[in-house]
């Protein structure tokens, strides 16, 4: 089976479990309407096609749904992950035994709509802050099990990843502020236990000044307004990277990319974004 041209950018020896998984949630013991009603020996062709304009991601993950089934099963891409696609644009055609190509398709396309829909939305909010010098970045809020999956999305749409997981990144939060007994004894606590790039929320200006002078390598902050925010970035002055957060829409983001900040993070483009329009209209081959 031809596959298409997959990005490096996603590791597919990591997503075996994750494509079984949703196998085997659709087709249990089997798709026992096909296998009733469609002859061992027929064969079906199929396009996927964009039902609106659209960022494609996932077609890796659609080759190897179609693979699983049936490695007889012909897979041709026709864009590749991170393109920005018309309505009626050709995703990807596909070939082979009937019973099996109606068994993938749901699993498949599911997969694509999905991973569509994240790098779509992604690539809206990227455009719009397009010439700011911020960096868009995603977040944790992920459906659990999918993360490198909509991460890799993320950045098909032109988003770059904050960290993956709680073990590759330091974010210490109003919490872990509280329980430390204040955000100064939090930072030196993250510092003394040798971690890099130590990042602090902070809520207030005061808050953003204790920061800095504890030694925090950089700052999120959190639910300020725009003023606020520029307040902040003249109070750092460069020493620190900025990252804004907070109930950001597409309507609000641009102004705060204005402010000067580095770094601006959206939860919405992964626990919010529509799944993408897609269809795979058959045809007897």
């Amino acid at each position: 089976m031809a596959a298409p041209n997959a990005s490096t950018e996603l590791d597919l020896t990591d997503l075996q479990e994750i494509v079984d998984r949703a196998i085997a949630e659709d087709v249990g013991d089997g798709d026992i309407t096909s296998l009733a009603v469609i002859g061992k020996s027929e064969n079906f062709e199929g396009v996927m096609a964009a039902r609106e304009p659209m960022v494609v991601a996932g077609l890796p993950v659609a080759a190897m749904v179609f693979e699983k089934f049936d490695p007889a099963i012909e897979f041709q891409a026709r864009a590749t992950d991170g393109d920005r696609l018309q309505k009626g644009a050709e995703i990807a055609f596909v070939r082979g035994p009937a019973v099996a190509l109606l068994a993938a398709e749901r699993t498949a396309i599911n997969f694509v709509q999905h991973l569509s829909g994240i790098a779509t939305l992604a690539r809206i909010y990227a455009d719009e802050i397009a010439g700011t010098g911020a960096v868009l970045l995603d977040t944790r809020k992920t459906i659990p099990g999918l993360r490198k999956l909509a991460k890799y999305a993320t950045r098909m749409g032109g988003a770059t990843n904050h960290r993956m997981g709680l073990s590759d990144g330091v974010l210490i939060k109003d919490n872990h502020i509280a329980v430390a007994g204040s955000l100064t004894e939090a930072v030196h606590r993250a510092l003394n236990a040798g971690l890099q790039n130590v990042e602090v929320e902070c809520d207030t200006l005061d808050q953003v000044a204790e920061a800095l002078a504890s030694g925090a390598q950089r700052i999120l902050l959190d639910n300020m307004s725009p003023a606020k925010m520029r307040e902040a970035v003249s109070m750092v002055g460069g020493k620190v990277p900025l990252e804004a957060s907070g109930n950001v829409t597409l309507e609000t983001i641009r102004e705060i990319a204005e402010t000067g900040v580095d770094f601006v993070s959206v939860g919405r483009l992964t626990h919010s974004a529509a799944a993408a329009n897609i269809g795979l209209d058959w045809s007897w081959a």
